[in-house]
């Protein structure tokens, strides 16, 4: 067990009176930030039990100098080292509830070295996840092929997303209950999941997948990423990501972000073709 060294900061549970100055800590770093912003913009709304938008107020307790959400994943924005001590004894106390902790990587590893020794051993750990961004358009011409999926696509669209999550992640995620697929269908029928389908003679199958994952304070998120792999090499990487980028931009925000593990060169290639560039660093901690 951790000595924790105590400081003068206070972590407290946020609420809907929180809201603007939750936003205003996001909006320090929009990008690094987009995860927990969406969530920020939802204070004050019924949230899942046990989630909770954790506060990090001052030595004077008058102002908010950083966020943690704890929910399915566990995101940190703005948690600076004299902050880490206290947030990292408050989620202990709460217990592990998340699937990972993910955000800038500055604030996400020197918050996992605190929780190690008191959580168990993750499946892996990557601390070097380049955050990249485009605000202009895209710097290839768009696959015209790229379009939004439809609710009656949904049945098409899971496997593909299922392949996506258990190539990236290492296991089906349909294995632990129905909340993957309810996603999907979301994802779907809010309008944030790009495909390419094309016949294939048993059928439509999703040759290219991209989803608009987080959505917030002007930034787009995008995740889940995905070419079948019988048409990779095709550079449906590229075109798909174009024609995501100019759709996101035009309807949703002007800012398109992604990260992408350090090792994917492939997709570091494709992604700096479309006209992205890194502004930082986000790691990952997978249970």
């Amino acid at each position: 067990m951790p000595l924790w060294r105590r400081s003068a900061a206070t972590i407290r549970t946020l609420d809907g009176r929180d809201r603007d100055a939750a936003l205003a800590v996001c909006a320090r770093d929009p990008v690094g930030s987009v995860v927990a912003a969406v969530q920020a913009e939802r204070l004050g709304e019924r949230g899942p039990a046990g989630t909770a938008m954790l506060g990090v107020l001052g030595a004077e307790r008058d102002h908010l100098e950083a966020l943690c959400w704890a929910g399915a994943n566990l995101v940190p924005v703005q948690v600076r080292e004299h902050h880490l001590d206290d947030l990292a004894e408050h989620v202990r106390r709460r217990g592990r509830r998340c699937s990972s902790i993910v955000g800038p990587a500055e604030e996400v590893m020197p918050l996992w070295r605190r929780l190690a020794p008191v959580w168990s051993t993750p499946r892996d750990v990557r601390a070097d996840q380049p955050s990249m961004v485009i605000d202009h358009g895209p710097a290839v011409a768009p696959d015209p092929a790229v379009r939004l999926a439809v609710p009656d696509e949904v049945e098409t669209v899971v496997p593909a997303s299922v392949a996506m999550f258990t190539e990236e992640v290492g296991y089906d995620p349909t294995l632990v209950g129905g909340a993957y697929a309810a996603r999907v269908s979301e994802l779907v029928g809010s309008g944030r999941t790009y495909v390419r389908i094309e016949d294939t003679g048993d059928g439509p199958e999703v040759i290219f997948k991209a989803d608009v994952g987080a959505l917030a304070i002007g930034v787009a998120q995008i995740q889940g990423v995905w070419v079948h792999p019988e048409h990779r090499g095709r550079g449906l990487g590229a075109t798909g990501m174009a024609a995501v980028v100019e759709d996101v931009r035009a309807r949703l925000a002007p800012t398109v972000s992604l990260y992408v593990n350090g090792y994917n060169a492939a997709a570091l290639a494709t992604y700096r073709k479309v006209g992205f560039r890194r502004v930082g660093t986000y790691a990952t901690v997978l249970f």
